[in-house]
């Protein structure tokens, strides 16, 4: 049987060489940077401490876990106003001093709710920790929803919403949702809808505050170079009298790929947009790993033969989500963009039916080598790579055994996700209705 090799290889093979040379320079074990974290609970709130000596900077996430679960059709987006908003000043701490302290301290602040988990973070110099963690720790504990920071949070979110469906990639990705996330947690609008972020009170704002701040429903991460001791002691005086309260995260449900769907959406545009998307492990299943080489390669695949060979498209795409109900996607935006999705569900038959070579899946293990490095780079990187695996991945350990777990799948492997995800995909067209050939996006 024939392999693939020779036009995906090379994408890889210089990657793989700089990160071998990158991984013998002295990059830490997976046991070394386990041992970095420290776990401890407060009042029922756990705590991730990751010690990195002589980093200049710190920086936290306290998040909340449930995400969509959280909400429904009637209140989605409330979260994210209700985080927005806390973040704009507390009973110790008015707007103008925020605002003040966060200028002098050249830190950051900020609130993004999600579909699996939602989250409010600082990042500062160490210097500067111990007085930006008093603010942060109050507003994330004692807002006061002013009426101004209200109306402050809630006018920055509604400008980013209007803007959404402005741009077609944007539009593109709303659209999928709202097709494949039918009847789940995610068809929830986490970010909101103008209708709901228009009509939000401050007392539902205050009533949802109170509900969401219980320590069974919060996850606080913090990377820095911090002693445990010192950190446990500002969590137990910020945190250490909320209510525990019981929150257990649901399962999610499954979602459906039980046959090849198309939704067309008619705008008058130069091009096509389109997103095919497949079924997909999370991130905390055994296959996720083999399906994270087979996604990359596929995106090696569709790249060489739809830009490079045909000139169909400037940026053809094959991505992998790392959410709780996962999924991937084929991507490319093409005047004729049926002989362009036809040619990326053949590289998904290839990718299906061809032997992959052992020197490919070393590459792509060095690509993501170097990839894991560069994006660690940051505390904030740091936070959230902990965080998702703590809170959807099956604990934060196994975010140190990724290149491990990459390193062990074999082509075997890869071969089986392919054929085991890639396929009903659904697809989501904005564009020319009269331009696109059904049988061709159907026939997956």
């Amino acid at each position: 049987m024939k392999v693939i090799n020779k036009f995906v290889l090379f994408t890889f093979l210089g990657l793989f060489f700089a990160s071998s040379a990158f991984a013998q320079s002295g990059s830490p074990s997976t046991s070394e940077q386990a041992n970095l974290v420290s776990e401890f609970e407060v009042n029922g709130l756990k705590v991730l401490l990751k010690k990195r000596p002589n980093a200049p900077t710190v920086a936290a996430g306290l998040f909340v876990r449930g995400g969509a679960r959280n909400v429904d059709a009637k209140n989605a987006g409330i979260e994210q106003l209700m985080l927005s908003s806390a973040l704009e000043g507390s009973k110790k701490f008015p707007r103008e001093t925020v605002r003040r302290e966060i200028a002098r301290t050249g830190s950051s602040m900020g609130a993004t709710a999600g579909k699996d988990y939602s989250v409010m973070s600082m990042a500062v110099t160490r210097n500067n920790f111990d007085r930006l963690w008093e603010v942060f720790a109050d507003l994330a504990v004692n807002p006061t929803f002013s009426s101004e920071a209200v109306e402050f949070a809630r006018a920055q979110i509604k400008t980013g919403l209007l803007e959404q469906e402005t741009d077609n990639d944007n539009y593109l990705k709303i659209l999928q949702d709202r097709v494949v996330f039918a009847n789940h947690p995610y068809s929830n609008e986490v970010g909101g809808t103008i209708d709901n972020i228009s009509r939000f009170t401050i007392k539902e704002l205050s009533d949802y505050h109170k509900k969401t701040m219980q320590t069974s429903q919060l996850l606080l991460v913090i990377v820095g170079d911090l002693e445990e001791a010192d950190v446990r002691k500002k969590v137990e005086a910020s945190f250490g009298k909320l209510l525990k309260g019981t929150y257990k995260d649901a399962a999610y449900p499954a979602l459906d790929f039980s046959k090849p769907t198309l939704d067309v959406t008619t705008r008058t545009l130069p091009t096509n947009y389109v997103q095919g998307v497949f079924n997909a492990p999370s991130l905390n299943h055994p296959d996720y790993y083999a399906m994270r080489i087979a996604t990359t390669i596929l995106q090696s695949l569709v790249y060489q033969e739809v830009r490079v060979q045909r000139q169909l498209s400037y940026a053809p795409n094959a991505e992998l989500d790392s959410n709780a109900s996962n999924t991937g996607n084929i991507y490319v935006t093409a005047v004729d963009a049926n002989q362009a999705v036809e040619v990326m569900i053949d590289q998904i038959k290839l990718l299906k039916s061809r032997d992959l070579s052992d020197e490919m899946i070393e590459s792509v293990a060095g690509f993501f080598l170097t990839n894991y490095y560069v994006e660690q780079q940051t505390n904030m990187a740091q936070i959230g790579e902990l965080a998702r695996y703590e809170l959807i991945g099956g604990g934060w350990r196994n975010s140190f055994e990724f290149l491990t777990r990459v390193r062990r799948v074999s082509p075997a492997d890869v071969k089986a996700a392919a054929n085991k995800y890639m396929k009903n995909l659904r697809f989501v067209v904005i564009g020319d209705p009269k331009a696109i050939k059904r049988e061709i996006y159907l026939r997956n």
